[in-house]
């Protein structure tokens, strides 16, 4: 990962806002996805840990630990069938390299892109930042070939890099890509450093992101399988090119330097007052500096994540969402609406309503999805419960209602003192 170039707090951020109200592009629904093998993972790791040893302990730009980690990375992907590009530029007077790998079939112009850099900083072997997203997404992107998996959408990988040089490599790429291809790039996520020794489980933000980004978040929080929450990773990875694309963008993220706190502790275990990755850009970034757990369940989750929004011959279920800011006063009803239209018949058994809202005491809301001709569902009460925030899906059984027409959810503060607003929600038919 980058190093800092603004503040980075690592706290829940939630969702974009637009204008209005947007039908988003039909997802696919959910396919099984394969269980990725931890131990394939770690031997992608221990090869990046034995090309840095072999090359003066790094694997940086314009050294030949980088070039030698590409040439490994894409022999494993030529093996397996995947078309691959290797891009040619320079930074800081050194020729850089990025590695793209297409895998045949799917819509061309619909692209499902995922990504992370290769590039370590010259201080170490960047074993976690970023061996561990490299790996992740290269035995995902085998998984792919093994299980011949043939999606809906194209699917494309990117190992970037120059990152540690204020993301040279993805920017380049992005900047360098014309308009039309562009144009067909319908998703990136992005996954650095995804198995830091002292863990979080950090969802990148769809705050401030283009439209479509909240549904990327919402189907990474759903593919962990813990706890989650969301962080703003700002510019400080290569997400960062392709969102001022226009380009819908999200992420995984276990943490760098930033200290854990007492209740992420409780949370997630680890050790409170501690950086999540204390060799964090130090020669220490070995393969000794991993959590294997982590490692496992952000590799199954970026699989997971792959398999759900690029679809395999799925009916799809058209999604709308709804990314404007509504504020929630102290003891008030707070409404937002989402007009649906083109979805025949009836609403499903299982209507997805996904809920993005900042609270200082979620225990006072109260939440109804309020249907086209009035009735409500309750999906919350009120409770006790005094966390922050409430970032979650609901499942409503909606198929007395017509799908057609406005939906509305409706959000009441019924106790004195905290206030909140609602930055997005969505409909999954």
């Amino acid at each position: 990962m980058s190093p800092k170039r603004t503040p980075l707090a690592v706290a829940i951020l939630l969702a974009t806002a637009v204008l209005t109200p947007t039908a988003a592009r039909a997802e696919p629904v959910a396919q099984a996805a394969p269980d990725i093998p931890l131990a394939n993972v770690q031997a992608h790791l221990e090869q990046f840990q034995a090309i840095a040893t072999a090359n003066g302990g790094n694997r940086a730009h314009g050294r030949p630990g980088y070039r030698a980690s590409l040439d490994f990375v894409k022999a494993r992907l030529d093996a397996a069938g995947y078309r691959t590009t290797v891009q040619q530029f320079t930074a800081s007077g050194a020729t850089g390299y990025n590695l793209i790998a297409d895998w045949p079939g799917g819509n061309p112009d619909d692209v499902l892109m995922l990504g992370g850099h290769l590039d370590s900083v010259s201080a170490g072997p960047g074993v976690n930042d970023n061996g561990s997203g490299s790996a992740g997404i290269l035995e995902v992107a085998l998984a792919v070939a093994r299980e011949g998996f043939q999606p809906q959408r194209h699917l494309r990988f990117g190992w970037w890099g120059a990152e540690e040089l204020n993301l040279v490599g993805s920017t380049y790429y992005v900047e360098n890509l014309p308009a039309a291809e562009r144009s067909r790039i319908k998703a990136y996520l992005n996954f650095d450093m995804i198995g830091s020794p002292n863990p979080g489980y950090f969802v990148y933000s769809a705050s401030g992101q283009p439209a479509g980004s909240l549904a990327l978040q919402e189907t990474l929080q759903a593919a962990l399988a813990v706890p989650t929450e969301l962080t703003s990773v700002g510019g400080r990875s290569d997400h960062a090119a392709f969102a001022r694309a226009g380009i819908p963008v999200g992420g995984l993220f276990t943490g760098a330097e930033v200290t854990k706190t007492s209740a992420q502790a409780q949370k997630w275990g680890g050790t409170a007052g501690v950086a999540f990755d204390r060799c964090y850009h130090r020669s220490c970034d070995t393969t000794a500096n991993i959590d294997a757990t982590a490692l496992d369940r952000n590799s199954d989750a970026i699989a997971q994540a792959l398999w759900t929004l690029a679809g395999a011959g799925a009916t799809p279920g058209p999604r709308f969402e709804n990314t404007t800011d509504v504020p929630i006063p102290d003891l008030s009803t707070a409404e937002s609406a989402i007009t649906v239209s083109a979805v025949p018949g009836n609403a499903p058994a299982a209507l997805g309503l996904g809920v993005d809202i900042t609270h200082t005491f979620r225990g006072d809301l109260v939440i109804d999805l309020l249907a086209p001709d009035g009735s409500s569902y309750r999906v919350k009460g009120s409770s006790a419960d005094g966390g922050d925030d409430l970032v979650t899906t609901y499942t409503v059984n909606a198929s007395t209602e017509v799908a057609n027409g406005t939906w509305r959810l409706r959000v009441q503060d019924v106790a004195r003192q905290d206030v909140g607003r609602i930055n997005g929600w969505s409909l999954q038919f």
